[in-house]
């Protein structure tokens, strides 16, 4: 058994970016710049966006953080959505989710300029992912991408299971899973909360990415030996054992699976450190693409 170490890989590609922007300082170009926008005071929210700007200022980044009230309307949001479209200054901007109620998260997402669109999930770039065309990749799925290929897991021919249909990251892994080239060229099965036998399905597979949020849902004897276990999920499981009272906790009961797969992710230190590298990632992409278009 080999582990996807995403704390790993995802300093790897820290790396690379921090001298890609190394040389555009010493050419006097402008360096890429990341806003975020954060409704609310959602507390692992407010973590995840922090981390975001901690990243950027690790890498070299600009980077703003705009913090609305949870009281924000959808009439402000798209207000300020539209400044950052506007923002010349601003290569990508990302709004964090979720959002409150009063807010139509889909008329959001729509509302920002897919050249800006780092996170990958306006349909304009959807779409283009879907047909193999060049775009912003959401963050996580790419970050899956990443991992199979620096570990160079055989994709090709295989039958990959994809557990949950989220646009976020289920439905995208299905597609690019499907995609020619490499990571690709699998046959894929999406499941869900609706499919029956699903131990039936997952013996089956030879990879398993599982995006479900339910604690140690993938048991090993719904896993066939040598399989790859690609483990999305992140829950905060109570603990009163441990000091801050919880244990992150992924879909993957981890210390019996582990024993069956050939490779697998750690939760946390796999997907999850992958997500903010490649979210570096797109925002470099989309300073690239800018300065071509403006050349």
């Amino acid at each position: 058994m080999q582990l996807l170490d995403g704390k790993k890989v995802s300093e790897d590609i820290k790396i690379e970016i921090t001298a890609e922007v190394q040389k555009m300082r010493e050419n006097n170009e402008k360096v890429p710049h990341l806003a975020a926008i954060i409704v609310g005071n959602d507390g692992a929210s407010l973590t995840y966006v922090g981390s975001k700007v901690t990243a950027c200022e690790r890498v070299g980044f600009e980077s703003t953080l705009v913090k609305m009230p949870s009281t924000t309307s959808e009439t402000e949001l798209l207000m300020k959505i539209s400044e950052l479209n506007m923002d010349d200054n601003i290569d990508g901007f990302i709004v964090q989710l979720p959002l409150p109620d009063q807010i139509d998260t889909q008329k959001v997402l729509m509302a920002i300029d897919p050249s800006k669109d780092v996170d990958g999930f306006h349909p304009e770039n959807f779409g283009k992912m879907a047909l193999d065309m060049t775009t912003f990749i959401p963050a996580t799925p790419f970050g899956i991408l990443e991992l199979l290929e620096r570990y160079n897991v055989e994709t090709q021919g295989k039958h990959t299971v994809v557990i949950g249909r989220s646009h976020i990251v289920g439905r995208p892994m299905s597609i690019l899973m499907g995609r020619k080239g490499f990571p690709g060229n699998s046959t894929v099965t999406v499941t869900h909360s609706y499919t029956k036998n699903i131990a039936q399905i997952t013996t089956q597979a030879d990879i398993i990415i599982t995006a479900l949020g339910v604690p140690n849902y993938l048991k090993a004897e719904m896993v066939k030996d040598g399989a790859v276990v690609i483990d999305v999920g992140i829950t905060r499981v109570a603990d009163s054992s441990t000091e801050k009272g919880y244990v992150i906790t992924g879909d993957v009961d981890f210390e019996n699976v582990s024993k069956k797969a050939s490779f697998i992710t750690p939760v946390p230190g796999g997907v999850g450190p992958m997500t903010i590298a490649m979210l570096l990632k797109n925002t470099l992409l989309a300073r690239e693409q800018k300065r071509f278009k403006n050349l």
